[in-house]
């Protein structure tokens, strides 16, 4: 069932967005060579419970930490680790906060140390992806519009773009229809309708985009080994337009 959230439930969304994006800035500060993804699980943990908050996906279906932690080909729900981070790697962190019953989820992917020239462009063209997705959030726009201008832009710079796994609705729960798929055709889909709150969160690869499933059930990686960022936004669908509750360059 596809929800319409009132002005109350979003201004909670609001206050959740705000709280993940200031993680988020803590998480960036902390990534470089050495530093391990459960040391970052570990201060994810505490400082949403230091700020009144819980990590939402933390025992969603059993999964057991406060962050996902995806490296290189790791296409998402990567198990933080103990390994330690090296120079050249790129490693995403995504993450749901709960304020008080309002969700927001956002992923950011981060270079460690110097990434290669192709990395560099992976990255700079996966965040610019989610960004025309996210034009097309609009009211009256179709789910299909923001998937086609993800998919022409990301396969036009020579990237692909991951069928597998999809944005969605959020709030009161973590996954909710509609699922927003970041390929497809334009005026296609469902209509988008103020008062709706979705995820945006293309993953490119540099390679093929066919995935896998790990044996833990829960990380899917490239079939190739080539590697994957992932960028994501929780977007209100305003009569104004996109309204990003997760931005972090505000």
């Amino acid at each position: 069932m596809i929800t319409r959230k009132s002005k109350r439930e979003i201004e909670m969304m609001q206050e959740a967005g705000k709280l993940l994006v200031k993680t988020h800035k803590e998480i960036a500060k902390m990534i470089k060579p050495g530093i391990t993804t459960m040391e970052i699980d570990t201060f994810v943990d505490t400082f949403l419970r230091e700020h009144g908050a819980t990590p939402e996906q933390k025992g969603f279906n059993g999964y057991p930490y406060a962050i996902c932690a995806s490296i290189n080909d790791e296409v998402c729900h990567g198990f933080p680790r103990e390994e330690k981070l090296v120079d050249g790697d790129i490693v995403t962190i995504d993450m749901v906060v709960n304020l008080n019953g309002g969700l927001a989820d956002s992923a950011w992917s981060y270079k460690v140390g110097e990434v290669d020239q192709v990395g560099e462009k992976l990255l700079d063209v996966t965040k610019t992806s989610l960004y025309k997705g996210i034009e097309h959030a609009q009211v009256g726009s179709r789910i299909g519009d923001i998937g086609h201008a993800i998919q022409t832009y990301a396969e036009g710079e020579g990237f692909s773009v991951v069928r597998d796994f999809t944005g969605h609705g959020i709030g009161p729960t973590l996954h909710e229809d509609p699922h927003i798929p970041h390929f497809g055709l334009p005026n296609k889909g469902l209509r988008l309708k103020e008062g709706m709150v979705i995820t945006i969160e293309p993953m490119i690869n540099e390679g093929t985009w066919e995935s896998q499933m790990d044996t833990n059930g829960w990380t899917a990686r490239t079939v190739d080994g080539g590697r994957s960022a992932q960028y994501e936004h929780t977007i209100v669908i305003t009569k104004d337009g996109p309204l990003i509750i997760t931005e972090q360059d505000s």
